[in-house]
C-alpha cells in the first residue's frame, strides 16, 4: 500500500533523524493509514527529550511538556511530538502519577490501550508492530495491549474508548477485552462526565450507533447517570440488576457484527445511519422512547451544551407526538420551534418510519409540502409578524401584565388557524 504521510511531518523526524534520535509517526493515524481512512491529526514520537526538541526547531509550544509534549508549528500548523514514556502508578483510576522518559520505542507503545493503536511508523523503518495490531486489523478487532484488566484499571476511560472505536470501525471487541470491560465497569464513576459524554456522542455518531447497546449489556450504563441507566437498562441481560439472566461473552467464531460481542436482544431502539451525524439528531433519536424530561436530565447530567440539550428535548417530546397532516395543526407545531429544527423533525420522523413512529409515509409527504406551502405564503407563525402588538393591545384596554402575554398568545392561535385573520382591524375588533 502507498503511504502518504504530510510533507511537514516527513520534515519533522527528517530533522531529528538527522540529529541522531529516532522518531515515528504513532497511533490513530497509524491505523487509519492502514485503514485507507484520511487521519485527523499527526502524533510523533521520539527519543529525543523535549529540550532536545525545542532545540531543534524554531517555533515550539510548550503544550504538555511535563508528560514529554512539544507542539512543532510549521506555518500555522502544530504537530505534537512527545518522547518515548513510561507511565506511572495510576492512582486515580485515570491519570499516571508520573511518567519517565525511555529511549525505548517498545516500552512506550505497551503503555497504549489497544494494539490498533500501538503501532509506529517512519519511511525509513517501516512499519513497527510489537503487538499483532495490523492482524487485529485485518481480523476487524479491538484488543488491549497486554492484560486488559491492567490497562482499564490504569485509565477507565478505555472501557468507553473500546466501545467507541468498535462503533466507528465496525470491529468487534476481543473476549477478554470485552469480559474485563464488564468487571471494571464501576471504575467508569471517576470519570468526569464531559468526557463520557464525548465518548458517547462519538460512538452515536458514527456507523455504528446501535453499538452504544454494549453500554447497557456490559453494566457501565449504572455508571453513565441514573436516568440514562433508566431509560433501557432496566433488567438488560448482563447488566448488574439481572447477572443471572447474562448469557457470556460470545467468541469471535458466532458473535454477529452487529451485537458487539455480547449475547442477548438490544435494548435500543434502531438509531438509522441515514440520520445525518449530527450530535442533537443522533442523541433525539437514541433517546426517543424517554420522556422529554428524562432526555434533558440525562444530557444535563453529561454536561452537553445547552443548545443540544434544547433542541433534544423539543425534538424526543415531538417525536412521539403525530404530525397531523393539516395546515392549521402544522403551524402549531412551526410556531413552537425555529425552522432548521422543524426540518430536522420531518427528516427524523422519515428515518424512523420504519421504527414505530405515529405518521406514515403519506402523512408525512403530505405535512412536508404543505410545510412548503405555508412558508412560501409567509403566513404568521410567531408573535413578530403578527398585526398587533402589545401597545395595541393595551391601547385596547387590557391591563398591563401577564394578561398582556396571555391576549397575544390567544390572538396568535386565532391567526395560526386561519392566517387571513393577521390584519390590525379583525384582532382589534376580536378583542372588543
Amino acid at each position: 500500500m502507498e503511504i502518504r504521510v504530510p510533507a511537514p511531518v516527513e520534515r519533522i523526524i527528517g530533522q531529528l533523524n538527522e540529529h541522531g534520535y529516532e522518531a515515528y509517526i504513532v497511533g490513530g493515524c497509524v491505523r487509519d493509514m492502514l485503514l485507507n481512512r484520511e487521519p485527523g491529526d499527526w502524533d510523533i514520537t521520539t527519543s529525543a527529550l523535549p529540550g532536545q526538541v525545542k532545540e531543534l526547531f524554531h517555533r515550539t509550544v510548550d503544550t504538555g511538556i511535563q508528560h514529554g509534549t512539544v507542539t512543532v508549528m510549521v506555518g500555522k500548523e502544530g504537530y505534537e511530538v512527545t518522547t518515548f514514556r513510561v507511565d506511572g502508578e495510576y492512582e486515580d483510576g485515570r491519570h499516571p502519577k508520573s511518567v519517565a522518559f525511555t529511549p525505548n520505542l517498545t516500552e512506550d507503545l505497551k503503555r497504549r490501550d489497544f494494539t490498533i493503536n500501538a503501532m509506529a511508523y517512519n519511511k525509513a523503518t517501516g512499519f513497527v508492530d510489537e503487538f499483532g495490531g495490523v492482524e487485529d486489523l485485518r481480523r476487524g478487532i479491538i484488543r488491549c495491549v497486554g492484560e486488559p484488566m491492567d490497562r482499564f484499571t490504569e485509565d477507565a476511560l478505555r472501557i468507553l474508548r473500546a466501545i467507541r472505536f468498535s462503533a466507528q470501525l465496525g470491529f468487534e471487541i476481543e473476549e477478554r477485552t470485552l469480559e474485563a470491560i464488564r468487571v471494571i465497569a464501576p471504575n467508569l464513576a471517576k470519570v468526569s462526565k464531559e468526557r463520557v459524554q464525548v465518548e458517547l456522542t462519538k460512538l452515536l455518531c458514527s456507523a455504528h450507533p446501535e453499538r452504544i447497546a454494549l453500554v447497557y449489556k456490559t453494566g457501565i450504563s449504572m455508571y453513565v447517570s441514573g436516568t440514562f441507566h433508566e431509560i433501557y437498562g432496566a433488567g438488560m441481560p448482563g447488566t448488574v440488576n439481572a447477572p443471572e439472566d447474562y448469557s457470556g461473552v460470545r467468541t469471535e467464531e458466532n458473535s454477529p457484527a452487529a451485537s458487539g460481542g455480547l449475547s442477548g436482544p438490544s435494548p435500543i431502539p434502531a438509531i438509522p445511519v441515514s440520520i445525518p451525524t449530527q450530535k442533537h439528531l443522533r442523541w433525539a433519536a437514541f433517546l426517543r422512547n424517554a420522556t422529554p424530561d428524562q432526555a434533558f436530565t440525562v444530557l444535563k447530567d453529561l454536561k452537553l451544551d445547552n443548545d443540544t440539550i434544547s433542541r433534544v428535548k423539543t425534538l424526543v417530546d415531538l417525536l412521539g407526538q403525530p404530525l397531523t397532516p393539516e395546515k392549521p395543526a402544522l403551524r402549531r407545531v412551526m410556531s413552537r420551534i425555529e425552522p432548521a429544527l422543524y426540518d430536522d423533525l420531518l427528516d427524523l420522523k422519515e428515518a424512523l418510519l420504519p421504527f414505530g413512529v405515529p405518521e406514515t409515509g403519506d402523512d408525512l409527504r403530505r405535512a412536508r409540502a404543505l410545510s412548503g406551502e405555508i412558508r412560501r405564503d409567509g403566513d404568521c407563525l410567531d408573535l413578530k409578524s403578527l398585526a398587533v402588538k402589545g401597545r395595541d393591545v393595551m391601547d385596547a384596554g387590557v391591563k398591563p401584565g401577564k394578561a398582556v402575554g396571555e391576549t397575544l398568545a390567544a390572538l396568535l392561535e386565532l391567526v395560526l388557524e386561519d392566517p387571513s385573520r393577521n390584519t390590525r382591524d379583525y384582532l382589534l375588533q376580536h378583542l372588543k
